[in-house]
């Protein structure tokens, strides 16, 4: 039978004290898995010689994000009378970052910038029912929390916190329910674009809908670049 050792218990009863406060949060999640296995290895000699900061560098980025993904959350949503949405779904990463506040929007900047998201801007969300028909846009929460409304008045309501990054396909109906006091984002689109701004209004469509279906598939997909994200999840 294995038997533990005394350091595996004490951390065992360490993180257990704080789990339930911290395991919303996929920054934390990822401490406690690497201080479990650093722990194990530790007990059967795997790391002799190696460095606890050498194991780490694995697991984080030097900025401090971390260095894998979760898999976002995806919505698909059909088009209304007003709101012509898109074929591609709406993608959620939720705790995709740690920094918060001033920090926290600089550093999605510089992210969303590195793989070609740029143009950005700081502020929180219309409360009005909105899509752009030209571009594609991502909204990355550094501070505070919302409710969102996604995909029109029969789309669906979506809570977004700082950390959380949200894609949102052209043509894809958004506003915002509710907010906290300090609720902000960092917005940004694909090579700089421009977004124009529909209301669902009469007149916009079947225009809208036009160049909705000429916008092209980013490059890279703003948190994850060339690989997985929009660019496993849009291309067939």
């Amino acid at each position: 039978m294995f038997q533990t050792s005394p350091a595996f218990l004490f951390v065992r009863d360490l993180l257990e004290g704080t789990y339930n406060r911290l395991k919303q949060n996929a920054f934390w999640r990822v401490i406690e898995s690497a201080t479990y296995m650093l722990v194990f290895m530790k007990s059967f000699n795997v790391l002799k010689g190696t460095s606890v900061l050498a194991v780490m560098s694995v697991l984080f980025h030097e900025d401090g994000s971390a260095s894998t993904y979760s898999d976002p959350h995806s919505y698909f949503f059909e088009a209304d009378d007003t709101i012509p949405n898109n074929r591609f779904p709406l993608l959620v990463y939720q705790d995709a970052f740690h920094r918060r506040g001033e920090e926290g929007a600089t550093w999605l900047e510089k992210h969303f910038n590195s793989n070609n998201w740029s143009n950005s801007w700081r502020s929180n969300i219309y409360s009005f029912q909105h899509y752009h028909s030209n571009v594609h846009e991502v909204l990355g929460c550094y501070k505070g929390e919302a409710l969102l409304l996604m995909g029109g008045a029969h789309g669906e309501k979506i809570a977004v916190q700082a950390g959380d990054i949200v894609v949102i396909p052209a043509g894809v109906g958004h506003r915002c329910l509710e907010q906290s006091a300090d609720f902000m984002v960092v917005g940004a689109y694909p090579n700089g674009a421009s977004a124009d701004l529909m209301k669902g209004e009469k007149g916009e469509r079947p225009a809208a809908d036009k160049r909705i279906a000429e916008v092209a598939i980013p490059d890279k997909d703003p948190l994850t670049g060339e690989r997985d994200g929009l660019r496993s999840l849009w291309i067939p």
